[in-house]
């Protein structure tokens, strides 16, 4: 399936799905966060697409545009093909809906961005820290992170 291809039924599925003006070496799309769940549903069961595995996940500070960009890395073992979704949630309130349901290791995945840049996974069935200790104070991959151990770079 060509990209063309790929955006068509993408589109097809999810009107409100656009393909991305980021610059990447794959296919990329951007939906709203409460159209998340629905793609996703349909990006692994739809059988022209078939993107059976959640690669990865995981979330990008953008503070001066104060959003948080939410990547999702899939892949199709059927078509061979690789896909990123992307949604954008403010960052003075970064709640997306969790797609644990449909890959049970977004489960991890999302607690690994909740435990370090501090998004909220509506209807996680078990959002806590994932590495750092219960009574951490922060998020310390978010970009306005401080505490007393970061080392500055040598002037």
């Amino acid at each position: 399936m060509t990209t063309e291809e790929l955006f068509q039924v993408i589109t097809e599925l999810e009107p409100s799905a656009k393909q991305s003006e980021k610059t990447s070496d794959r296919p990329t799309v951007e939906v709203p966060p409460e159209a998340l769940v629905a793609l996703m549903q349909k990006l692994r069961d739809d059988p022209r697409l078939s993107f059976n595995m959640l690669l990865a996940h995981t979330a990008v500070d953008w503070l001066e545009e104060r959003l948080f960009e939410m990547v999702y890395q899939l892949y199709s073992p059927q078509n061979q093909q690789y896909l990123a979704v992307l949604v954008y949630v403010p960052r003075n309130n970064p709640v997306v809906p969790t797609i644990s349901s449909i890959w049970r290791i977004a489960e991890f995945q999302e607690r690994e961005v909740y435990d370090l840049l501090g998004v909220l996974y509506d209807e996680h069935p078990d959002l806590r820290r994932l590495f750092l200790e219960d009574d951490w104070t922060g998020f310390p991959l978010r970009k306005s992170y401080q505490d007393d151990f970061i080392l500055e770079r040598p002037k």
